[in-house]
C-alpha cells in the first residue's frame, strides 16, 4: 500500500521529465527550421546573383564573338574592294590603249582619205592627157585606136610576154640571193662576236662546312638556331648526310644569296644564335645590295652607256633573275651586243639599237612587285628616269605591245628573239617551276595581316609570318584555311601545298 503514492509519484516526475524533453525539442526543432529557412533564403538570393553573373558574361562573350565576326566580314569586303579597284584600274589602262590604238587608225584613216583625193585628181589629168595624145597618134598613123592595138596585139604580144618574164624572174632570184646573203652574213657575224657564257642559276646553294660539328651548332639546341634562320630568310635550310657541306633551297636566288652570304658569316664568326642570326642577316642583305649595283654597273660599262643610278639597280637586279633558266642579266647585254652589230652593218643608229637592248627587259626586275606585264613595268620605268621615246618604243616592240617605229626597235626584236631561241639559252621546266613558286607568295601576302610569306620545301608548304598586332591567335587558323582556299582556286600543282601561320609576339628587354 505505501508503494502506490511512491508510483504515483514516479509517473509524475516521468511525466513532467518527457514533457519538458519535449518542449525542448521542439524549441530546438524550431530554431534549427528558421536557420534552415534562413539559409535557403541565402542560397536562393546566391544563385539568383550567380545566374545574373552568368547571363551577363554570356551576353558579353556573344558580343565579342558578334564583334570578331563583323571585323573578320568588315576585312573580307575590304579585300574585295580592292580587288575589284585593281580589275577597274586594269580595265581602264586596257581602255586607254584601246584610245589610242583608235586615234592613231583615225589619224591613218584621215591621210589615206587625203592621199585617195590626191589620186583623184592625178588621174583625172593623165586621162585628159592620154585622150589629146590617142587623138594625135590617130592623125600621125592614120590608124584608129582600135586597128592600132590589134595591129600590136598580133605581132609583139608573144615577144613581150617572154622577155618580160625573163626579166621579171632574173630580178627576183637575184634580189633574194643579195637580201638572204646579206642577212645570213650579218647575223651570223653579231652571233660570232657576241658569243656569252650563262651562269644559269639552280633552286640550291652549297655551302661548306670546316667540320661535320658545325651542323649541330647551325641546328641548335633543339633546333632554335636553324628554325630562326628559316624564318628570317625564308630559305630551306637541308642538313643531310653531305659530309662538311649543307644546302640552301629557294626559289628565290636573291633571298638564297642573303642566306648563303649570312650563314659563311656565321660559320667564321662561330657565334650562331638567333639574335645574331638576324643581325647577320641585316648586313648580308646592304652587302648584297652593294653587290646588286656593282653588277649593274659593270654591265653599263660592258655597253658603254650612261644610265640613271636607279636604273644601274635594276640592271643589277636582273643577274638574280631568269626567264626559261636563261639568266636575264646575261640575256639583255648579249641582246644589245647583237643589236648593236646589226645596227653597225645596217648603218643606223648603235647607240639607240644598244640602249633599247639592254632595257628591253629592264621590267622584269620589278614584275614580280608590280602589277602589270613587263613591257609596260619597263615603259613606266624608263619614262621616270628620263629615256627616250625611241628607246621607249624598243621596249614596248619587242613583244609586240607597240608596233616598231624605227628600224633600231626592229633589231632590238630580233637580236631578242636570237638570244632566246640559241640552243642551250632556256630550259623552260625551271620557269614554270619559279613562276608557280612565286604565285604562292604573291596569294600569300595578298591577304591582310601577312608579314613576309615564303614558298618552302619546292612548293610544297608556304610559311607566313603575320603581323601579331593584326591576326589573333584564332584568326591564324581562319586565314591558313582562306589561304589554302585560294590556293586550291587559283593554282595548279602537283600533290599538296601545306599552309603554315606563325604568330610570334616577342619582347626585348636591355639591361645596363
Amino acid at each position: 500500500m505505501d508503494s502506490l503514492p511512491i508510483l504515483i509519484i514516479l509517473g509524475l516526475g516521468v511525466a513532467g521529465a518527457l514533457a519538458i524533453f519535449y518542449t525542448t525539442r521542439k524549441s530546438s526543432a524550431d530554431t534549427k527550421l528558421q536557420e534552415s529557412e534562413a539559409k535557403i533564403k541565402a542560397s536562393w538570393s546566391e544563385s539568383e546573383k550567380t545566374v545574373q553573373n552568368m547571363l551577363g558574361k554570356a551576353q558579353r562573350e556573344a558580343q565579342d564573338i558578334i564583334q570578331k565576326s563583323k571585323s573578320s566580314l568588315d576585312d573580307e569586303i575590304r579585300q574585295r574592294r580592292r580587288e575589284i579597284d585593281q580589275i577597274e584600274s586594269r580595265l581602264m589602262q586596257k581602255e586607254q590603249h584601246l584610245d589610242t590604238r583608235e586615234s592613231h587608225l583615225q589619224e591613218k584613216e584621215t591621210g589615206l582619205a587625203s592621199d585617195v583625193e590626191k589620186n583623184r585628181h592625178l588621174k583625172k589629168g593623165y586621162e585628159e592627157q592620154l585622150k589629146e595624145l590617142i587623138v594625135m597618134l590617130e592623125k600621125v598613123a592614120q590608124l584608129s585606136v582600135e586597128e592600132a592595138r590589134n595591129y600590136l596585139l598580133t605581132n609583139v604580144e608573144k615577144d613581150i610576154r617572154q622577155r618580160a618574164g625573163l626579166m621579171i624572174k632574173q630580178v627576183e632570184e637575184q634580189a633574194k640571193k643579195i637580201a638572204n646573203r646579206k642577212a645570213k652574213e650579218i647575223v651570223t657575224d653579231a652571233i660570232q662576236r657576241t658569243a656569252m657564257d650563262y651562269v644559269v642559276p639552280a633552286t640550291t646553294s652549297l655551302v661548306h662546312l670546316p667540320d661535320d660539328d658545325m651542323k649541330g651548332r647551325i641546328i641548335g639546341r633543339e633546333g632554335r638556331n636553324i628554325r630562326a634562320f628559316e624564318a628570317i630568310t625564308g630559305v630551306d635550310v637541308i642538313i643531310d648526310d653531305t659530309p662538311g657541306a649543307v644546302i640552301l633551297s629557294c626559289f628565290n636566288p636573291i633571298r638564297r644569296e642573303i642566306a648563303k652570304i649570312a650563314l659563311q658569316k656565321l660559320i667564321v664568326d662561330g657565334r650562331i644564335h638567333p639574335t645574331r642570326v638576324e643581325e647577320v642577316v641585316e648586313k648580308s642583305k646592304k652587302e648584297l645590295d652593294e653587290i646588286i649595283r656593282e653588277r649593274g654597273e659593270k654591265a653599263a660599262e660592258e655597253l658603254g652607256l650612261q644610265f640613271h643610278p636607279k636604273i644601274i639597280e635594276l640592271l643589277g637586279k636582273l643577274y638574280y633573275r631568269t626567264s626559261y633558266g636563261q639568266n636575264i642579266l646575261g640575256h639583255v647585254v648579249e641582246t644589245a651586243k647583237l643589236a648593236a652589230v646589226m645596227a653597225a652593218e645596217l648603218q643606223v643608229n648603235v647607240n639607240l639599237a644598244k640602249r633599247g637592248g639592254v632595257l628591253h627587259d629592264i621590267g622584269k626586275a620589278l614584275d614580280f612587285e608590280q602589277e602589270g606585264t613587263h613591257s609596260h613595268i619597263g615603259e613606266e620605268i624608263c619614262k621616270k628616269y628620263g629615256e627616250s621615246n625611241e628607246v621607249i618604243n624598243c621596249i614596248m616592240a619587242h613583244h609586240e605591245d607597240e608596233d616598231p617605229e624605227t628600224i633600231e626597235a626592229v633589231l632590238v626584236t630580233i637580236a631578242d628573239a636570237i638570244s632566246s631561241a640559241r640552243p642551250g639559252a632556256r630550259r623552260e621546266s625551271l620557269e614554270t617551276y619559279v613562276k608557280r613558286l612565286e604565285k604562292l607568295e604573291v596569294i600569300a601576302n595578298s591577304f591582310e595581316g601577312v608579314e613576309k610569306a615564303f614558298a618552302i620545301q619546292a612548293g610544297r608548304e608556304i610559311r607566313v609570318i603575320v603581323k601579331p598586332d593584326t591576326v589573333d591567335d584564332p584568326g591564324t587558323y581562319k586565314l591558313a584555311m582562306d589561304m589554302a582556299k585560294r590556293i586550291e582556286q587559283d593554282m595548279e600543282y602537283p600533290g599538296e601545298v601545306k599552309v603554315s601561320v606563325i604568330r610570334e609576339t616577342r619582347a626585348v628587354g636591355i639591361a645596363r
